[in-house]
């Protein structure tokens, strides 16, 4: 029941509550059963077979799933220049009119500029004017919401 569990249980808003506390739940319950003593000889019934283990099922790998989508919007939602802060650094690439910009380590050797302003609801770069060694701008607009960031040299 784990290994389905790992495969089906994470598939709604709930379930990625419920799911980890089934599995907590379901690791005590084996943790219990395996300190139980071995059965007793000419005791009634056959003891069933106890299969393969859990990670070598191939349904163990929904387990992998849930990890690689949290991981993948995670490292998204970091790059993504909405969330840049000031002192972030990002990388600078495309055109002027259609750039592709996001925030990297200021380590790196992508690191084209440093934020040194950030303005919410407005794309009006003029108001970059009010933070001193601004060489490049970064607009964009989703929907209802407006981002300015001011960029200057990074080093």
């Amino acid at each position: 029941m784990s290994a389905k569990t790992l495969w089906q249980g994470w598939w709604g808003f709930l379930s990625m509550i419920i799911t980890p506390l089934v599995l907590i739940g379901n690791l005590v319950t084996r943790v219990r059963l395996g300190r139980l003593g071995e059965p007793v000889p000419g005791a009634p019934g056959t003891p069933a077979a106890p299969g393969k283990p859990l990670f070598k099922r191939a349904a163990a790998l929904g387990l992998v799933a849930p990890v690689v989508i949290v991981s993948a919007i995670a490292w998204g939602v970091s790059s993504d220049p909405a969330y840049a802060e000031v002192g972030d650094c990002v990388r600078a690439e495309g055109t002027s009119t259609n750039p592709d910009v996001s925030v990297v380590d200021c380590g790196d050797q992508a690191a084209s500029y440093l934020v040194i302003g950030k303005v919410e609801d407005t794309t009006d770069d003029a108001r970059c004017a009010q933070f001193p060694g601004t060489v490049a701008s970064y607009t964009e607009q989703r929907k209802s919401r407006e981002l300015l960031l001011c960029l200057g040299e990074n080093g």
